[in-house]
């Protein structure tokens, strides 16, 4: 999976990079399918905001972490990415499958009078 990191009024040093790479890697291992993700590091009003932004499964997702501190806002912003991917996941799963047919009430009271519960 290829990292794009950018930053807005921070240096992007390479324990940055590490950093990132780190924090994402999970992912890369979860999703197979991820090509890219875009990083962009900003700093505004003295709190960091992270944004990351993918293509999954032909749906464009991105996730925002804010904090006073570089790292948590990074760790913030993997969280909510992650949880945004394993969403998409599971609604791509759910159209896969037949929903299960339901059992007429006629049906079902001859069902229960065959049986011996006794």
């Amino acid at each position: 999976m290829k990292i794009n990191l950018s930053g807005h009024h921070v240096d992007v040093t390479d324990t940055v990079k590490q950093h990132v790479e780190e924090k994402f890697s999970k992912l890369a291992s979860h999703f197979p399918t991820l090509i890219s993700l875009d990083v962009i590091i900003a700093k505004e009003h003295g709190e960091y905001d992270v944004e990351v932004s993918t293509n999954y499964e032909g749906s464009r997702i991105a996730a925002k972490g804010v904090d006073g501190v570089m790292y948590p806002a990074i760790a913030s912003a993997a969280k909510k990415l992650d949880a945004a991917l394993k969403h998409r996941k599971g609604h791509l799963k759910a159209d896969k499958h037949a929903k299960p047919e339901v059992t007429a009430p006629e049906i079902a009271y001859e069902k229960v009078q065959e049986m011996d519960l006794r």
